[in-house]
């Protein structure tokens, strides 16, 4: 892939679990010799109106899994995944585009098997031959999938004799291929979902001091279990995004037309309260820039206020100086979603000031799945952060603390 390995500064843990958390098992737990493995991949890549995949950041990072287990002996790798959300078979959304360019960065073929829990489908993994590699069709194109079905998962199951889950973006999901395969084979953890694992849990357990967080994105809703669980970890919370102003007029400031949760108001002053109680900083913008509409031609001001009648869809430059002052004293920085509409050329300005403040950064710096990493790799920026999450919403579920229905089947002892 390129990427080196997250740096690692002088007081960092060692990733190793918080009390009553066990380790992963991993594939070297696993005996893959003349054995077919299935691996649950997260290939649920953008495709462009070509039907091409737009960008392949998912599928390069199954790569160094895949090598892995051919490299432990597996006899062949059976490869599953979801696309997009289909109400059945759809063939705007089958996986030939992923099969495609999984092939040109493996460099060896890889099989269309054009199905999953069919009778001849499972002949034709079974006769796969030494050292092949298969890919399934969209998981999604059966409903047991969803539905976490037993009967669809048995069928899978059927098509290998180990599993490896490498997919974290879905390891949120209570799907048949997700939380119910590993309790039907033999099962590990691939070596993506181990490191996104490493890096997160080690975010909440051990973190290097100072830790701050950036939390943004357009609703505090999606976030507030996020900054609970963080709270005792870091030392200051940087927040911007939409979901800033609903903290801004909780703290009596003017936001004009900004987007505002009025319902959770009171939850975002017991959250400021909390925060300087433990002696956390909490950074939020105190300049903006301003629309008159919500578009990306509307009429762009810098103003220290939201003025009546316009709306803040950007922080401001002296805020976005703030917040890479922020990140240049820390020791480890974690930053879940955009600072602004980025998507928006004259509004994403902040987002520019954050992502290049990460990549000066000589610390950890971890950035969550979505949105926030699109927008640094649109930057071209993603090579310099020590770790990008492929998951969007298990890096804010693993966050927020709860246990994801993927990941729990694969500690040791369960």
């Amino acid at each position: 892939m390129g990427r080196q390995a997250p740096r690692k500064p002088a007081g960092m843990a060692a990733g190793g679990p918080a009390a009553g958390r066990s380790r992963l098992r991993t594939i070297a737990d696993l005996d893959l010799e003349g054995r077919r493995v299935l691996v649950r991949e997260d290939f649920n890549v953008p495709l462009d109106d070509q039907g091409r995949v737009a960008s392949d950041h998912r599928i390069r990072s199954s790569v160094p899994g895949i090598r892995e287990v051919l490299r432990r002996g597996a006899s062949a790798v059976v490869l599953m995944s979801h696309l997009g959300r289909p109400k059945g078979p759809d063939p705007k959304l089958r996986l030939d585009p992923v099969g495609e360019r999984l092939a040109e960065l493996l460099d060896r073929d890889v099989t269309l098997l054009h199905g999953a829990d069919e009778p001849e489908v499972a002949d034709r993994a079974r006769g796969l031959g030494n050292g092949a590699i298969a890919l399934l069709e969209n998981l999604r194109f059966y409903p047991g999938e969803q539905k976490g079905d037993e009967a669809f998962a048995a069928r899978l199951a059927a098509l290998g004799e180990r599993y490896v889950d490498d997919a974290f973006g879905a390891a949120h999901r209570a799907d048949a291929s997700v939380a119910l395969l590993p309790r039907l084979l033999p099962s590990a953890a691939g070596p993506l979902l181990s490191r996104e694992i490493e890096v997160l849990e080690g975010l909440l357990d051990a973190p290097a001091r100072p830790f701050v967080a950036i939390l943004g994105g357009a609703k505090v809703a999606d976030k507030i279990p996020v900054i609970q669980n963080l709270l005792p970890s870091v030392n200051a919370l940087l927040i911007g995004g939409g979901m800033a102003y609903t903290f801004l007029k909780a703290r009596g400031e003017p936001v004009g037309g900004s987007r505002v949760e009025e319902g959770l108001l009171d939850t975002a002053r017991a959250i400021l309260a909390e925060a300087g109680r433990r002696g956390v900083a909490v950074e939020l913008p105190n300049d903006h820039r301003v629309a008159d509409a919500f578009r990306a031609d509307a009429e762009c001001r810098v103003v220290p206020r939201v003025p009546e009648g316009w709306m803040g869809l950007d922080i401001g430059p002296e805020t976005g100086e703030r917040f890479a002052a922020r990140i240049a004293e820390a020791r480890t920085v974690a930053w879940n979603g955009p600072v602004g509409v980025f998507e928006f050329l004259r509004f994403g300005e902040g987002t520019k000031a954050v992502a290049e403040a990460m990549a000066r950064h000589t610390g950890l710096t971890v950035v969550g799945g979505g949105d926030t990493a699109a927008a640094v790799e649109s930057l071209g920026l993603a090579e310099r952060m020590g770790h990008v999450s492929t998951g969007g919403g298990a890096s804010l579920e693993l966050l927020a603390g709860e246990k994801l229905p993927g990941v729990e089947p694969l500690r040791r002892g369960a």
